[in-house]
């Protein structure tokens, strides 16, 4: 299989989580208006959501951050060439974490459990990183 190909499968996968937690937490959010639960002090001031909202909100909102730098990385090893069978294992490795981090996050939350996923998470993300630059600036 073209290495190229197999490294899209794991960003495919981490966009997928992203987009069912966005669908998640509009439901969630939906449901939270109809309760009349949502708190607006301000106008101006993004709204307060509760309970399970607030959860699914924040998890998904999660995904927009630091995974940013994963897609990116990904993108920059399938035009550097650099995307080789142990940069695709990272990039497995690294969604797992994630989806383990998300599970956690919108089931029981409980910190430790939720930091440590993501401390591995962020660890693997560094060391794509690092590859990649080693792959850079060695020419290949």
């Amino acid at each position: 299989m073209n290495p190229n190909l197999s490294i899209v499968q794991p960003l495919l996968l981490q966009a997928g989580l992203t987009f069912v937690l966005l669908f998640w937490m509009a439901k969630e959010r939906l449901g939270a208006i109809r309760a009349g639960t949502v708190i607006r002090n301000d106008p101006g001031v993004r709204p307060i959501w509760p309970g399970r909202a607030g959860t699914i909100s924040n998890a998904f909102h999660n995904q927009l951050e630091v995974p940013m730098l994963f897609y990116v990385v990904v993108i920059l090893a399938i035009l550097t060439g650099s995307a080789d069978y142990p940069m695709t294992a990272l990039a497995w490795v690294y969604v797992v974490l994630r989806i383990n981090h998300a599970a956690i996050f919108t089931t029981y939350n409980k910190i430790p459990h939720r930091f440590l996923a993501y401390l591995l998470s962020n660890l693997v993300l560094i060391t794509m990183w690092v590859k990649l630059a080693i792959h850079v600036f060695t020419a290949g």
